[in-house]
């Protein structure tokens, strides 16, 4: 299984970016799919996340101007992000939590990051 994720760049503050991120494998379930971010010098953070029902949780700092969402036929999971700051500059990841084909339990993955820089 491959988490793949795409989208990041150059953004002025202000601005807007989607990022997307797609599962590929031998799949049979995916649960909870989410972005985290990491700053230079910070922790890795849990920005956004939701799950197959498409209940959905956002970080206070991202309220109100990230959307997430998800396609579950498609195993796809995206980030939607206006109202960009210079504070949400860093690499965001995706990850997802899923069932392999072949059984067993549920097991944690993460995509392999793409930077978002917001600045003028």
């Amino acid at each position: 299984v491959q988490l793949q994720a795409s989208g990041g760049g150059l953004v002025q503050p202000g601005g807007s970016q989607r990022l997307s991120c797609v599962a590929s494998g031998s799949i049979a379930r995916i649960d909870a799919m989410g972005w985290y971010r990491q700053s230079p010098g910070k922790q890795r953070e849990l920005v956004a996340s939701i799950t197959s029902g498409g209940t959905e949780y956002y970080a206070d700092t991202v309220k109100g101007r990230f959307t997430i969402s998800r396609d579950n036929a498609k195993n796809t999971v995206a980030l939607q992000m206006n109202s960009l700051k210079p504070e949400d500059t860093a690499v965001y990841y995706c990850d997802a939590f899923i069932m392999l084909a072949t059984g067993g339990r549920v097991q944690h993955y993460w995509g392999q990051g793409t930077l978002v820089t917001v600045s003028s």
